[in-house]
């Protein structure tokens, strides 16, 4: 078996990743087998060098690929050396001692509250269509899910009786996330006019074709209603997540329940979303740390 192939059915079998993150390694390992081919005339990606992935980066670099998918590449094939060092093909990684690029993060701006109220504005006109958008948008917004998962809900993960929404997330791990009475409405509303076909009955998100939704699809309306309202850069799918997260964080909510909610893994990537929220720790530093308080009523 074909040695990208072989890791790529590790993967989806026993790591049980997405077809999305698949389809990212399977894309990532032929850009350098395809590099490793050009540049050494070698086929086997096993026989690739430290030499080989310095110049591999090198490469990346001077036709400007970012650094955070440079990073993203590297650690693609990290995974690829270490699953055939674990089953002993491999001795050592040609990627032992090369470090991630560092870089700083564009800073994620969030929606505001005051846009996302207005967003209610723009599909309020109440046909199907619409009444499809809002439901995708809202759901999006107040459970914090991912549109990969958005796409994959099933009518019986909807329980409307004890208000959960269960998810299906990273590695299928399962999670439980609180449905809002307004969410609650919202998505009954949507009920009333779903009309899939036969084979797309057990889902509980259609398109207007009544067939399962795609990502693509989820991304471009989002995209587009969220233009009406807002200037930001970034109108996507992730960015309502990214907004869920801040919007309840600023709120009060802590951050493990967040975390719970949101399906990490670790606490350390529900974090990243506390840096948004630093406006708000100024506030609450202000007002209750005692030299503030001090200072505030001289």
């Amino acid at each position: 078996m074909e040695v990208i192939q072989k890791f790529l059915d590790y993967l989806e079998v026993e790591k049980r990743y997405s077809q999305h993150t698949i389809t990212s390694y399977r894309r990532d390992l032929e850009d350098f087998k395809t590099f490793l081919l050009e540049t050494e005339g070698q086929e086997d990606l096993l026989d690739a060098s430290k030499r080989v992935v310095r110049n591999f980066i090198v490469h990346l670099n001077t036709h400007s690929i970012s650094k955070r998918s440079i990073n993203r590449k590297l650690s693609c094939l990290r995974s690829f050396f270490h699953f055939y060092i674990k089953i002993g093909d491999v001795k050592e990684s040609p990627l032992q001692s090369i470090d991630s690029l560092k870089f700083y993060a564009e800073r994620q701006i969030p929606f505001s509250k005051e846009e996302m109220d207005e967003v209610k504005e723009v599909y309020r006109k109440g046909d199907e269509k619409t009444i499809l958008v809002e439901a995708i948008i809202e759901t999006l917004y107040q459970t914090g899910m991912r549109k990969s998962e958005l796409c994959k809900m099933k009518l019986t993960d909807v329980d409307f009786s004890l208000a959960i929404i269960k998810v299906i997330g990273k590695g299928n791990k399962q999670r439980e996330i609180p449905l809002s009475e307004d969410l609650k409405k919202i998505l009954e509303d949507y009920l009333k006019v779903r009309d899939p076909k036969p084979e797309f009955q057990d889902l509980f998100y259609v398109n207007y074709q009544g067939k399962k939704l795609t990502e693509k699809f989820v991304y471009s309306k989002v995209n587009s209603y969220l233009s009406y309202v807002s200037s930001k850069k970034k109108k996507s799918p992730h960015m309502l997540r990214h907004t869920f997260a801040t919007h309840v964080l600023d709120n009060g909510a802590e951050i493990n329940a967040v975390k719970e909610i949101l399906g990490h893994a670790s606490l350390a990537s529900t974090q990243v979303y506390t840096h948004a929220s630093i406006d708000q720790l100024k506030k609450v530093i202000n007002q209750a740390h005692p030299r503030a308080t001090k200072k505030n009523e001289l």
